[in-house]
Protein backbone atom coordinates (compact mmCIF):
# COMPACT_ATOMS: atom_id res chain seq x y z
CA UNK A 1 0.00 0.00 0.00
CA UNK A 2 2.82 2.22 0.51
CA UNK A 3 3.57 2.57 -3.26
CA UNK A 4 0.30 3.35 -4.27
CA UNK A 5 0.08 6.34 -2.01
CA UNK A 6 3.72 7.40 -2.66
CA UNK A 7 3.32 7.09 -6.02
CA UNK A 8 0.18 9.43 -5.73
CA UNK A 9 1.61 11.78 -4.05
CA UNK A 10 4.85 11.13 -6.19
CA UNK A 11 2.53 12.07 -9.51
CA UNK A 12 0.94 15.17 -7.66
CA UNK A 13 3.77 16.64 -6.53
CA UNK A 14 5.59 16.58 -10.19
CA UNK A 15 2.80 17.78 -11.94
CA UNK A 16 3.38 20.81 -9.53
CA UNK A 17 6.65 21.47 -9.31
CA UNK A 18 6.27 21.30 -13.32
CA UNK A 19 3.88 23.73 -13.14
CA UNK A 20 5.84 26.58 -10.98
CA UNK A 21 8.96 26.02 -12.45
CA UNK A 22 7.35 26.56 -16.00
CA UNK A 23 5.65 29.68 -14.89
CA UNK A 24 9.28 30.86 -12.77
CA UNK A 25 10.78 29.77 -15.96
CA UNK A 26 8.88 31.76 -18.38
CA UNK A 27 9.66 34.96 -16.72
CA UNK A 28 13.32 33.86 -16.34
CA UNK A 29 13.32 32.66 -20.51
CA UNK A 30 13.30 36.80 -21.05
CA UNK A 31 15.98 37.19 -18.28
CA UNK A 32 20.16 37.54 -18.76
CA UNK A 33 21.35 34.18 -20.31
CA UNK A 34 23.59 34.09 -16.95
CA UNK A 35 19.86 33.55 -15.05
CA UNK A 36 19.23 30.72 -17.52
CA UNK A 37 22.37 28.94 -17.11
CA UNK A 38 21.94 29.20 -13.07
CA UNK A 39 18.15 28.74 -13.39
CA UNK A 40 17.59 25.31 -15.93
CA UNK A 41 20.07 23.02 -14.38
CA UNK A 42 18.80 24.09 -10.49
CA UNK A 43 15.00 23.77 -11.59
CA UNK A 44 15.77 20.52 -13.64
CA UNK A 45 17.17 19.00 -10.41
CA UNK A 46 15.93 20.77 -7.61
CA UNK A 47 12.44 18.31 -7.57
CA UNK A 48 14.69 15.60 -6.75
CA UNK A 49 15.46 16.76 -2.80
CA UNK A 50 11.96 16.96 -1.59
CA UNK A 51 11.35 13.42 -2.82
CA UNK A 52 14.10 11.37 -1.34
CA UNK A 53 12.49 11.09 2.17
CA UNK A 54 9.51 9.59 -0.06
CA UNK A 55 11.08 7.27 -2.01
CA UNK A 56 12.65 6.04 1.09
CA UNK A 57 9.27 5.49 3.28
CA UNK A 58 7.95 3.90 -0.23
CA UNK A 59 10.51 1.19 -0.20
CA UNK A 60 10.74 0.56 3.65
CA UNK A 61 10.15 -3.03 4.35
CA UNK A 62 7.11 -2.88 7.08
CA UNK A 63 7.30 -3.47 10.42
CA UNK A 64 6.61 -7.45 10.91
CA UNK A 65 3.48 -8.69 12.69
CA UNK A 66 3.26 -9.20 15.98
CA UNK A 67 2.47 -12.89 15.57
CA UNK A 68 4.10 -16.25 17.37
CA UNK A 69 5.56 -18.40 15.08
CA UNK A 70 3.08 -21.40 13.88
Amino acid sequence: MRKVIGSAVLLTWVIAYIGVAGVVGDRVASEHWLIQLVFFPVAGLAWILPVRPLLRWMHAEDAPADRPDV
